[in-house]
Formats: structure tokens, C-alpha cells, sequence
């Protein structure tokens, strides 16, 4: 049996946001502490971040910014999901966001069918989420799409079939979406082992090599760049 990686890679690309959108209008975003721009702006919540994507967007004559697989970053300090006294800080994002316009709307990458689906409410959490099951070559993954907007988990059943290019979602905002910059946190999972409608989308160093091999790259699949 292919391991899943090279599964993914022999696919064509796909898109997982607005089909229309050419791949031209996407640019790379880090939001690593290496990224000197936000460090020097330091965006403290929603409202002051969107306004930091949409000057980044604007500035390059672009529509979309991605990026994020394995970043360690700083933002999620401020929310005790990721960082409190009971467990490791938890820093490094093993998804890919696509950062772009409320609204915007979200797309099977590949048919599927709805395993499970959850508004996680909190600070910092996904707000509405979708997890989609695939199966290809004999063998079964997971796709998650987090802050979407409330209206996506609208008449959603368990089984519901999506064709690929089919809508499932569309983007939240930060009064439904974890207070975040309208975006889709879009991660691979081979073993989803009980999570029902949640999905880990940040870890600890610790842990890393783990989500490394239980969520390949997502670009593989989308293959961006």
C-alpha cells in the first residue's frame, strides 16, 4: 500500500478556497517570529491583524496569503487553549491557512463525505469546523476546514456526500471564528483516531514528529508552489 504522501503527490492540484481565484493572486505569508513586519506591528486581536493581511495583500497585488505548515509562532499566547499551567505550550501549526475575505467560499479538494462537524467555541479554538473523509487507493484520510462561518454547519449531516469543486463552507468572522483574521485552516489527517468534529491543529516541539507523520503536508495536495 502507497503511503499517503505519495498518494497526495501524484494527484493534480486542487483548490480548497473561491476556484476563480488564479493561484497568481496567492502569496506566501510567515507568521513566525522571524517575520520582522509582525513583529514590529505586533497585532494584538482580530480587528488589528485583518487590518495587517489586507496592508500585506494590498502592498503585493494579491488576494490570498498562505503558508504555515510546521511555523512556530507566537500568536497563540494570548488563549489558554494552547498555553496554561495544566499542559506543554503548545506553538507550531501543523495546517495550512489561507488568509483572505470573510466570506470567501470553501471547496471539496477531492469528493469526500462529512465524518463530523462542531462550532468550537473559544478563544483561539476553530470556531465552525467540517472534517471531511476521503479514501483513495484503498486507503482513507481526513481533511479539516476550521473558522468558518456559523451559516456552514447549516442543514450538514453526518454521510453528506461533496463532490470535488463542490461548496461546503464559507469563511467565518472573528465574532464566530476563534477571534481570528477571516482564514481556513486547512490540515491532512491520516488517523483521526475518536476526535469527532475537533482536530489538534497545534502542537508541542514534543510531539512534532508525530503530526508530522499523522498530517503530511497539505500542499501536497494543493500544491500551491
Amino acid at each position: 500500500m502507497k503511503p499517503l504522501s505519495a498518494i497526495l503527490n501524484a494527484l493534480p492540484p486542487t483548490k480548497i478556497i473561491d476556484s476563480s481565484i488564479d493561484l497568481s493572486k496567492y502569496i506566501p505569508l510567515d507568521l513566525s517570529a522571524n517575520n520582522e513586519e509582525l513583529m514590529d506591528s505586533r497585532p494584538e486581536n482580530a480587528v488589528e491583524f485583518e487590518v495587517f493581511i489586507s496592508d500585506y495583500l494590498s502592498r503585493n497585488n494579491a488576494e490570498v496569503a498562505f503558508g504555515g505548515y510546521i511555523e512556530g509562532r507566537t500568536l497563540y499566547k494570548r488563549s489558554t487553549i494552547f498555553r496554561n499551567d495544566s499542559i506543554p505550550e503548545r506553538n507550531i501549526h501543523i495546517g495550512l491557512d489561507l488568509w483572505t475575505k470573510e466570506g470567501t467560499t470553501v471547496l471539496a479538494p477531492l469528493d469526500g463525505k462529512v465524518h463530523s462537524f462542531k462550532n468550537n467555541i473559544g478563544l483561539g479554538d476553530y470556531g465552525p469546523t467540517i472534517i471531511l473523509e476521503h479514501e483513495i487507493q484503498n486507503v482513507k484520510f481526513y481533511t479539516l476546514y476550521g473558522h468558518l462561518s456559523l451559516e456552514s454547519l447549516d442543514d450538514l449531516t453526518v454521510g453528506k456526500s461533496f463532490k470535488k469543486g463542490d461548496q461546503i463552507a464559507t469563511l467565518g468572522n472573528a465574532a464566530v471564528n476563534g477571534d481570528y483574521a477571516p482564514h481556513v485552516h486547512f490540515q491532512i489527517i491520516q488517523n483521526i483516531e475518536e476526535y469527532w468534529g475537533d482536530y489538534p491543529g497545534v502542537c508541542n516541539s514534543n510531539d512534532l514528529n508525530f503530526y508530522i507523520e499523522n498530517c503530511p503536508d497539505p500542499n501536497l495536495l494543493l500544491k500551491i508552489t
